[in-house]
């Protein structure tokens, strides 16, 4: 049986290389697949890698395009100030440096990449050909706060790795019997290599006060049982989306949390297939 390190090294061997400046190095970018071009952006304390069951997927479809955002993975530091302005700056760039200027790329954009992806939306627009939001916070509406658990350095492997499986069930992932070795392997990765620290900025409503200056028309697909969105669940968080955007097209994913596109791979994939599919006809 392939281990959590052979899973993601076999994907990443499938992938094209690309790097745009950031600060003082460089944003890196992979790429997959072939067909109109979708960028994915994935969330904080995070990597490429929370895409790691939907860029297969797509790539039977899409030229998918899955970055690490400013200060996560193995991204360079954005410049000062460290913002999600600044961030979204260096990604705007990176779209227009990655594609051709006729090339009007799909956005999804899973929480503090949504953050990042609908200010970036609003610099790029037109050059946007659709924003597909998932477990966004920065709405201003309340939301899911916890205490994590933290390593130490007195720590054995077995207790990190029961560390990583407390806090992904606190925020990541509704049933914990769906985290795996692979799930607790990514978010230690991740974890490991966070440098920007983007948690501050979920308790703003920067999105929703960014989105009337986005074009594009708008999607949405949340888990139903999305840690964050506790207090009116995704449909509360569906009706500020409208308040600019009063086409929305939304789907929920039953029995899923925060990273729904991890612990419900197929439902996410056919949800996400099913907003992309009207966007495209907008």
């Amino acid at each position: 049986m392939p281990t959590p390190s052979d899973i993601i090294a076999s994907l990443n061997a499938r992938a094209a290389r690309v790097e745009t400046p950031c600060g003082p190095g460089s944003m890196i970018w992979r790429r997959w697949g072939a067909g109109d071009p979708l960028v994915l952006l994935h969330g904080g304390s995070g990597s490429w890698m929370h895409w790691i069951k939907t860029i297969p997927a797509l790539a039977e479809r899409y030229e998918v395009w899955a970055p690490d955002l400013p200060g996560l993975g193995e991204s360079a530091m954005p410049p000062e100030p460290l913002t999600p302005t600044t961030c979204s700056a260096v990604v705007a760039d990176g779209i227009r440096r990655v594609l051709r200027h006729d090339q009007r790329p799909h956005l999804v954009c899973f929480s503090f990449g949504a953050h990042v992806g609908t200010m970036a939306a609003a610099e790029l627009g037109g050059r946007v050909r659709s924003l597909t939001l998932s477990g966004s916070a920065a709405l201003g509406l309340p939301h899911g706060r916890a205490d994590f658990a933290k390593e130490h350095s007195r720590m054995t492997a077995a207790g990190r790795a029961e560390v990583h499986r407390g806090n992904l069930h606190i925020l990541m992932i509704a049933d914990a019997t769906r985290i795996d070795d692979l799930a607790i392997h990514i978010q230690a990765e991740n974890i490991a290599r966070t440098r920007f620290r983007s948690r501050i900025f979920a308790a703003t409503d920067d999105v929703k006060r960014t989105l009337p200056r986005v074009t594009a028309p708008l999607g949405a697909v949340w888990g139903a049982n999305d840690q964050i969105a506790k207090a009116g669940g995704p449909e509360a968080r569906f009706a500020v989306l409208r308040l600019s955007h009063p086409d929305l097209v939304a789907r929920i994913v039953p029995d899923a949390g925060h990273w729904a596109m991890y612990e419900q791979p197929d439902a996410f994939n056919a949800a996400l297939g099913d907003v992309l599919a009207a966007l495209e006809t907008r």
